[in-house]
């Protein structure tokens, strides 16, 4: 999942493809030398979902607000994402995931800028 691979470069976390194993030969990997693309999971697990989320308010200037219905993350109280959407509440890591998503693709697209 594309999606996937951009939050691991936030996260500064090496993603090695299928290809780079071929081209190495080397049908062993460790989690030392990063994660296969397919390994990725912060689309459906918490466990890798919220130190994104940590991250993220790591920088006082942001809140992630995870609510029942969506997701909100501010920059100084001003909305940056507004994921707040009627749905049910077993959809909440889904709609996280791409509040995210959306943010990460604003604070690279707002530091490419720079």
């Amino acid at each position: 999942m594309e999606n996937n691979k951009l939050i691991a470069e936030f996260m500064v976390v090496n993603v090695i493809t299928i290809d780079d194993v071929r081209k190495n030969k080397n049908p062993y990997i460790s989690s030392a030398d990063g994660y296969l693309e397919d390994d990725l999971k912060y689309h459906c697990s918490w466990d890798w979902l919220m130190p994104v989320i940590e991250k993220i308010e790591s920088d006082d200037r942001y809140d992630v607000d995870i609510l029942q219905y969506g997701t909100r993350i501010t920059d100084n109280q001003e909305d940056i994402v507004n994921n707040i959407a009627d749905i049910s509440f077993d959809k909440k890591i889904e709609h996280t995931y791409q509040a995210v998503v959306e943010f990460i693709k604003q604070y690279n697209e707002e530091n490419d800028k720079r």
